[in-house]
């Protein structure tokens, strides 16, 4: 019994019994399964478009000899387990944050044998979704149900995308898509290249998550707050916890980025973070059927659910222009953490069969650019939140500011077009006048430049403010992964500047509190 890991080009019409059974020819086998490790489209023809698969053949007429080394090899990286030191341990830790940051950690460190408490200031996603629906049918905000709060996180209300561009993470990323596909998410998410779980999935996968932790016998509690920290001789003593204080002997803090009043808490603590490159722009929104006639050269492709893009301008050197977040048959969503901001952001569905896309055209720099060199943390905070608030007093409600991408390149009105995924309305508004003129001018020389690389792209348009793709602020952290000069608090995930999706804060909670569970 052998095992053989090939590519192979399938059609898109192909059929799983026709293209085993064609592969079993090629092969000349004649008895033979296959599991597929990876399946991404190939559309650089667009007159060629087909699946490229990587599959894993098992079959007692392929010899040992057959299977070659860098065949072994990665059969066995895929496989590699993830594993904790178990047995009961007195110590108990506090979990902060229910999205993906503070979820696996929490996971790993229950099946380490920790006494595990795992809060969330939040609703459960239940009764966010609830709120979510009723802030988008009257547009009244609710501060614990909303796109960026509430149990699993903002990835919750999201595309739901498990793509990182972080590295050495295997091992993580392994563990984390198990959890993924034993709390139900769909098989492809195994092989596919560029997989996403999708908001109507992971609405169910987040209660089973937490079924499986309660299970375990974790002490969740939602709507409970961290609201202060009594930090001496370099460790955490105690947290102060809706109003009651509370001890725990290592904290693992995931608040996401969004969470205003954690970082200054933290920063009134002592805590140290750095300043960092981020990036702002808007969201620009166009039919679907645009993207798919550009992407592929038709308007559907046959077991394929919509086409995605990722475009990137590096014409302006540091200010680089790029898309983020890409939501194929998506929805524009009003993102904002606290009712005094306006933001946006964007999710899809699993079948992605929205009739708009959506996408993120960002502009990444530095806060030093616009608050001097080394810019206190406080600063760059208050001045993000400042520009945050003033897209809010744009509308004065929740409606998004908004204008066509021909007009913000002519600089002059044009009119909106009449359907958009934005739930609440828009506001035809100068976005070109609304962010600093170097981040205008990039973004503006980016929006050409993706016009030019994706046909009709100058008909779609913008809606502000995108502010969330990044973290403004970086945690310096010790060498133990804990923050510098306090030994037992770990932050982990997109608050702390060291990560940006689901995988990656999932990874980066994981590596950065292996030294309690290993």
């Amino acid at each position: 019994m052998g095992n053989r890991i090939l590519t192979h080009k399938i059609s898109l019409e192909a059929l799983d019994a026709q293209w085993q059974r064609d592969l079993k020819r090629k092969l000349k086998l004649k008895e033979a399964s296959f599991v597929i490790l990876q399946k991404s489209l190939d559309a650089r023809k667009k007159n060629q478009i087909h699946w490229q698969m990587q599959i894993l053949v098992h079959s007692p007429e392929i010899t040992t000899e057959e299977w070659k080394q860098e065949s072994r090899q990665l059969l066995e990286d895929r496989l590699e387990n993830f594993r904790s030191a178990g047995g009961a341990k007195q110590e108990k830790v506090l979990v902060v944050g229910s999205g993906p940051a503070g979820l696996f950690p929490a996971l790993a460190l229950n099946r380490a044998g920790y006494q595990v408490t795992w809060i969330e200031r939040g609703q459960p996603v239940e009764e966010r979704r609830d709120s979510i629906a009723r802030f988008e049918q009257t547009g009244r905000f609710e501060a614990l149900g909303n796109y960026a709060t509430g149990e699993g996180g903002a990835g919750t209300f999201s595309d739901g995308k498990l793509t990182s561009r972080s590295k050495g993470i295997s091992r993580e990323k392994e563990f984390i898509i198990n959890r993924y596909l034993k709390a139900g998410a769909p098989q492809e998410i195994a092989w596919l290249n560029h997989p996403h779980l999708g908001s109507d999935n992971l609405f169910s996968m987040t209660q089973n998550l937490r079924r499986e932790l309660q299970e375990a016998g974790v002490d969740i509690r939602f709507r409970t707050t961290l609201e202060d920290m009594i930090i001496k001789q370099g460790k955490v003593q105690s947290c102060i916890i809706n109003g009651q204080e509370e001890t725990y002997g290592r904290v693992v803090l995931a608040p996401g980025h969004s969470h205003y009043p954690t970082y200054r808490m933290l920063l009134n603590r002592g805590i140290l973070f750095r300043p960092k490159v981020f990036a702002l722009g808007f969201r620009a929104e166009h039919p679907q059927s645009l993207i798919n006639l550009a992407q592929w050269g038709r308007e559907s492709l046959p077991g394929v659910k919509a086409a995605e893009y990722r475009l990137t301008d590096k014409s302006q050197g540091t200010h680089r222009v790029y898309s983020f977040c890409m939501c194929p048959g998506g929805q524009v969503v009003p993102a904002a953490p606290s009712e005094d901001v306006n933001i946006v952001n964007g999710m899809s569905l699993y079948r992605r069969d929205g009739r708009f896309a959506n996408a993120a055209v960002v502009c990444s720099f530095h806060p030093s650019e616009y608050l001097g060199p080394d810019p206190d943390a406080g600063a760059v905070l208050s001045w993000l939140e400042g520009l945050e608030r003033h897209f809010k007093t744009l509308t004065g409600d929740f409606r998004a500011p908004a204008c066509s991408i021909k007009a913000f390149l002519a600089q002059t009105g044009s009119p909106l077009p009449r359907e958009t995924s934005y739930p609440l309305g828009l506001k035809e508004t100068d976005l070109w006048n609304q962010l600093p003129a170097p981040i205008i001018r990039a973004i503006r020389d980016g929006l050409y430049s993706f016009s030019s690389m994706l046909r009709g792209y100058e008909e779609g348009i913008l809606l502000g403010l995108e502010s969330k793709s990044s973290a403004p602020l970086q945690l310096v952290r010790g060498p133990s992964g804990a923050a510098e000069g306090v030994e037992n608090l770990f932050i982990t995930g997109e608050g702390s500047g060291w990560a940006g999706g689901i995988i990656s804060s999932g990874a980066d909670g994981l590596r950065n509190t292996a030294s309690l569970w290993e």
